[in-house]
């Protein structure tokens, strides 16, 4: 089965949810179509299966049940942390059920700092911070959800990833 831009179907399972050998944790507008773009082509000429979420989410929508599968049934988590990452409930939600994973499964996690400090994303620094106040002030968000979002961000920033800042 060919792979297509927006079913992200694995080539060897039609269940609806395939193993995937990778799972793309990424903020859209920040590197949608630049540089995760380019890291998603690259995979699946590497033959890998490769969930890319592709879908616009619509403000106040939860975490779907099938990307909660697609991170559950992969093997390599790739978390593209950009300067607006942590101003997403979706990529913070995304980023904890990650982390979780990896301590409960053998889930390898590969963080990519994207014109980011690792010790930003760590310590919840520059937009990390601002994140965290809009996310502090919004009333649907609880309290525990942002301990939780806060301690993969640290635990995320102590990974030895890659580290793509300009300069």
């Amino acid at each position: 089965m060919a792979y297509s831009p927006t079913t992200q179907t694995s080539p060897s399972s039609s269940s609806s949810s395939p193993p995937w050998d990778v799972f793309l944790s990424f903020h859209g507008e920040d590197t949608r179509k630049s540089f995760t773009a380019h890291l998603y082509t690259a995979l699946k000429q590497r033959s890998l299966s490769t969930f890319r979420d592709d879908k616009e989410l619509e403000r106040g929508k939860y975490i779907s049940q099938e990307l909660l599968n697609a991170i559950e049934n992969s093997m390599y988590a790739v978390i593209v942390l950009s300067p607006n990452y942590a101003f997403s409930r979706w990529c913070l939600t995304e980023l904890a059920k990650i982390m979780e994973r990896m301590k409960k499964t053998r889930l390898i996690i590969l963080p990519v700092f994207y014109h980011v400090d690792p010790s930003h994303v760590r310590n919840q620094k520059e937009t990390f911070v601002e994140a965290f106040a809009k996310h502090e002030n919004d009333p649907r968000i609880v309290v525990d959800d942002l301990q939780t979002w806060r301690s993969a961000l640290h635990k995320v920033g102590h990974i030895s990833g890659w580290d793509l800042r300009d300069g």
